[in-house]
């Protein structure tokens, strides 16, 4: 089930606290543009399905990285990419985004999205792993 481009923005927005839904809009396009470098194959397809169709193009055409970024260093791009943000403003962005596509992923794709990412991504989608 793909949630329709407003409402995920409108789940953003209210997670980030943004005054206007284009900050929703910005920050939804650089968290997703970097996450999309580090998933592959099937796994970004399945998600990029269950996201709204601009979103979508976002997650399957990524900024290229060339090597995948630890939690840290994922939110540092993303507040290098946002214009005036700092590392605690793009925490927010990061984890606003995040947590809303792991709504929108389900548990299942999520297990599997996370498998493919660096250890303590869990945190940023705000699904913190049982050890």
């Amino acid at each position: 089930m793909t949630l329709r481009r407003e409402a995920f923005l409108d789940h953003v927005r209210e997670r980030g606290e943004y005054v206007t839904p284009e900050e929703a809009d910005r920050a939804a396009r650089v968290v997703l543009a970097l996450l999309g470098a580090h998933l592959v194959g099937g796994v970004r397809a399945q998600l990029a399905a269950r996201l709204p169709e601009s979103f979508a193009l976002i997650l399957l055409n990524p900024l290229q990285s060339a090597e995948p970024l630890s939690p840290e260093r994922f939110v540092r791009a993303t507040a290098a990419w946002i214009e005036g943000a700092t590392e605690r403003t793009a925490t927010w962005d990061v984890s606003a985004v995040l947590s809303t596509v792991a709504d929108a992923a389900g548990e299942d794709l999520m297990g599997q999205i996370l498998l493919q990412l660096p250890v303590g991504y869990d945190l940023l989608f705000g699904r913190p792993q049982q050890s």
